[in-house]
C-alpha cells in the first residue's frame, strides 16, 4: 500500500513540527534524558515503579490536554509532552520487566504489534500517516498513541540488545547509530519513502539515545561512566530548554501550514 498519500485541506494548520537537524537532536536528547529521568524516579522517589508509572502518566496526560489544547505547534507544548512521553515509555517497559516479569524479548514482540496495529488502524482511518498532515485531534491522537509505542518499543529492544543479548551500552548505541545512518543514505541516495524513513529512525533513535544515557548515567561495573541519573538528566534537560528557547524564537515559516 502506498502509505505516503497526504491528503488535507488547503491551508491546514500542522499541529507537529517540521523535520529538521533540531528536531532530531532535541528528540534524540529528549529520550537520552526519558531513559535517566525514569530510573532516577523510579529509585528516589520511593514509591515503587508501578506508583511511579501511574504518577507520571497522570501528568503526561495533563501535558497531552495542554497539547491538544493548542490546535497548531508550539513547541514548548509539544517537547514537554515529548519528554513525558520518554519517561512514561520507559516506566511501562521497566514495570512489565522488573514488576511482572515478562521478558524483554516479549516486551519488543509486543509492542511492535501494538505499534503496527495503531499504524494500520491511523492508515485505514485516515489514508496517510504523514507527520505533515496532523491537523485533526483524531490525526494527533493516532499520532500520540504511536510515538508511545515508539518509546516503550525502544527501550524494550535497546535494553533486549544491551542487556539480554550482553552487547553493552556503547556498542549498543553504535550498532543502532549505524541503522539510522543506513535510514539516512536510503532515504537520500536509494529513494526510501520518507514517512516509512521517518518512523523506522523515530524508532530507533529511542534505543540510540537510551543506550548512551545508561553509558552516562550507570555505575562502572554496569558498564557506564558513572555520572549518575541526577547529573545526567540536568544536562540533557538543560540542552532541551535551550534548543526549545530557540525554537520558539525563531519565526514561523510558511510550510509549517500544511498545503494539499
Amino acid at each position: 500500500m502506498q502509505i505516503s498519500r497526504d491528503p488535507m485541506p488547503n491551508r491546514a494548520i500542522n499541529r507537529v513540527p517540521e523535520v529538521t537537524v533540531d528536531f532530531w537532536l532535541i528528540k534524540l536528547m529528549a529520550v537520552t534524558m526519558g531513559e535517566t529521568a525514569a530510573d532516577y524516579l523510579a529509585v528516589n522517589l520511593g514509591l515503587g515503579l508501578t506508583m511511579t508509572s501511574l504518577i507520571m502518566a497522570a501528568i503526561l496526560i495533563g501535558a497531552l490536554l495542554l497539547q491538544f489544547g493548542q490546535k497548531c505547534y508550539v513547541p514548548w507544548s509539544y517537547w514537554l509532552a515529548v519528554v513525558l512521553i520518554s519517561i512514561v515509555g520507559t516506566l511501562v517497559t521497566d514495570n512489565l520487566v522488573d514488576n511482572f516479569g515478562v521478558s524483554l524479548i516479549t516486551t519488543t514482540i509486543g509492542f511492535s504489534v501494538a505499534l503496527a496495529a495503531t499504524f494500520a488502524l491511523w492508515f485505514a482511518a485516515e489514508k496517510t500517516l504523514s507527520i505533515h498532515a496532523i491537523f485533526t485531534t483524531k490525526r494527533e491522537a493516532y499520532y500520540w498513541l504511536a510515538i508511545l509505542f515508539t518509546f516503550a518499543l525502544g527501550t524494550a529492544a535497546g535494553d533486549l540488545v544491551a542487556e539480554h543479548f550482553g552487547l553493552g551500552y556503547l556498542s549498543t548505541g553504535v550498532l543502532f547509530g549505524m541503522i539510522i545512518a543506513s535510514l539516512t543514505f536510503g532515504y537520500f541516495s536509494l529513494k526510501l519513502d520518507p514517512i516509512l524513513g521517518f518512523w523506522l529512525a523515530y524508532i530507533l533513535t529511542r534505543p540510540l539515545g537510551a543506550s548512551f544515557g545508561d553509558l552516562l548515567s550507570q555505575p562502572a561495573e554496569y558498564g557506564g561512566m558513572g555520572l549518575g541519573t541526577i547529573i545526567t538528566s540536568s544536562l540533557f534537560l538543560s540542552a532541551i530548554v535551550a534548543i526549545v528557547g530557540y525554537m520558539s524564537l525563531k519565526p514561523k515559516r510558511r510550510d509549517e501550514v500544511a498545503h494539499g
